[in-house]
């Protein structure tokens, strides 16, 4: 779903969003407040990038981190449910993974988990994606959105 639809969909309906975001490091917030009247929308986000701040900003479970690492799909699960809490939105988004070039906590370039918490939702998506590292991150942005708006439409 195009960002500009996402944004009308959350205004129309009276709801917001809010991120935690590790690999995009704040893409996605940026991307959707691009959009003129975003601000009746978006409440904010988290740059989550260092796994500590996982834990710390977001609420991510320690105990999750040290026995999986950042790069585990309860993690977006949990980032998204950190996002939506801390931020006091309807929708959190959280997204983790490993852009490239190399590998991270056992996850090849491209492994991306992007997590959605809104009303009754809790729910984690797992992208494959391909490229450099630019390519990976804009992957995930889509992905996010792609998402958020199965949820609203």
């Amino acid at each position: 779903m195009k960002v500009e639809t996402l944004i009308t969909h959350l205004i129309e309906r009276g709801e917001t969003v809010a991120t935690a975001e590790s690999l995009t490091a704040g893409l996605v917030c940026a991307t959707l407040t691009e959009i003129p009247g975003s601000s009746a929308a978006v409440r904010g986000g988290l740059i989550v990038y260092a796994t500590d701040l996982k834990a710390s900003l977001a609420g991510v479970d320690e105990d999750l981190l040290a026995a999986h690492g950042a790069v585990h799909p309860e993690v977006a699960a949990q980032l998204a449910a950190g996002a939506r809490d801390r931020c006091g939105a309807t929708w959190g988004l959280g997204l983790t993974g490993v852009a490239g070039p190399s590998g991270q906590d056992g996850a090849a370039p491209g492994t991306v988990h992007v997590g959605l918490a809104g009303p009754g939702v809790l729910t984690v998506r797992t992208l494959g994606l391909s490229g450099d590292r630019a390519s990976v991150r804009a992957g995930a942005v889509r992905g996010a959105f792609a998402l958020l708006g199965e949820h609203l439409a």
